[in-house]
């Protein structure tokens, strides 16, 4: 479990904040490829069960934000999300998550479904739903996102991701579930 855990620290070297500044864009666009590439891979050898978070962050208007990765299948618009850290619960990966890739500040996290998702390369991803609303303008940082923004539900983009959309059933689904007051029927 150690030599996982310092594989998985290492492979996350490439999304740090800090390494923003000291390579050119397109290299660091690059660079995250290659070393997403080969952690998917690793993940897959090892059978491995990677736990991690899906942000649905909603605006004042009630519209979605999504996300455009640059190293990640880059046609398909998804939602900001990642890795759950060593001691962190889903709502609070949610939210480091969101602002770490978006800048935007998550209000209300609350964790909603967990999903498994077996991959194509072996690994199975255990996805951790999280939703919430920010009052913040996403911005894209052109090295890990592509493109971000906000879409009405009824107005989502061409090439949403078909695990998004099973998502946002998800989350429809919960939401008829609890009242206007936020507690559990």
């Amino acid at each position: 479990m150690l030599g996982r855990d310092i594989l998985a620290r290492k492979c996350e070297c490439l999304h740090s904040r800090p390494m923003l500044g000291l390579l050119p864009a397109p290299l660091h666009r690059g660079l995250l490829r290659w070393a997403h590439a080969v952690r998917l891979r690793i993940w897959g050898l090892l059978r491995m069960e990677v736990r991690g978070t899906n942000v649905l962050a909603f605006d004042a208007e009630g519209r979605i934000l999504l996300v455009r990765h640059s190293y990640h299948m880059p046609e398909a618009w998804m939602f900001p999300g990642g890795g759950l850290a060593r001691g962190e619960t889903p709502d609070q990966t949610g939210t480091r998550e969101l602002l770490e890739e978006t800048g935007c500040r998550l209000a209300g996290a609350v964790w909603f479904a967990t999903t498994l998702r077996p991959m194509r390369e072996g690994w199975t991803n255990r996805i951790e739903l999280i939703t919430g609303q920010t009052g913040d303008t996403p911005r894209a940082d052109e090295r890990e996102l592509a493109e971000v923004g906000f879409f009405a539900l009824d107005a989502l983009p061409a090439g949403i991701g078909t695990a998004a959309l099973e998502y946002i059933e998800m989350w429809r689904a919960w939401r008829s579930a609890v009242p206007d007051d936020g507690s559990e029927r």
